[in-house]
């Protein structure tokens, strides 16, 4: 590109395993989560009660990671290999972010299966911003970002395959 203030990058990835109950699941995810990412997980927590799943507002029901910078480029590279660098249009939103599930963490190098842990699989959610997006979340006089300014699903889908070879398929 060649306006610098126009040119997308990654401000962070999200992973997360959601397990739907506290306890031992939960504690499990937290530590394929921390083996995968090198990083300490966060418990999420419900945010409405829903009695026919069994939920109740606040019960932890899963965990996440927030990679950035380095981090994050290391780890999207590592998940999009198992994806054979391959993403459906659909995993792309229309504000420019993208989404994708993995089924499995023994699908990542080096991870062998753990009959200890059992099978996790998760999401792994990709922000895109480009440079000024702070005017949107800074404290002090905070200003919307404008409509020309936004990323939009084509210029992702761009990025994604010049900078990380992926091939986006309908």
């Amino acid at each position: 590109m060649s306006d610098v203030m126009r040119a997308p990058y990654i401000a962070k990835v999200v992973v997360n395993i959601g397990v739907g109950e506290a306890g031992d699941r939960l504690n499990k995810a937290q530590k394929v989560l921390g083996m995968l990412t090198a990083h300490k997980p966060k418990v999420t927590v419900a945010k409405v009660t829903n009695r026919d799943l069994g939920v109740r507002d606040g019960m932890p029901i899963g965990c996440k990671v927030t990679l950035r910078r380095k981090d994050a480029d290391e780890f999207l590279r590592k998940a999009l290999s198992i994806r054979e660098n391959r993403i459906a249009t659909y995993s792309f939103d229309r504000e420019g972010n993208m989404s994708f599930g993995i089924s499995d963490y023994t699908d990542f190098e080096g991870m062998k299966y753990d009959p200890e842990i059992g099978i996790f699989g998760m999401d792994v959610s990709v922000v895109f911003n480009r440079p000024g997006y702070r005017v949107a979340k800074r404290r002090i006089a905070p200003k919307r970002i404008p409509r020309e300014h936004r990323i939009t699903r084509e210029e992702t889908q761009a990025f994604m395959r010049e900078r990380f070879n992926v091939e986006v398929v309908d």
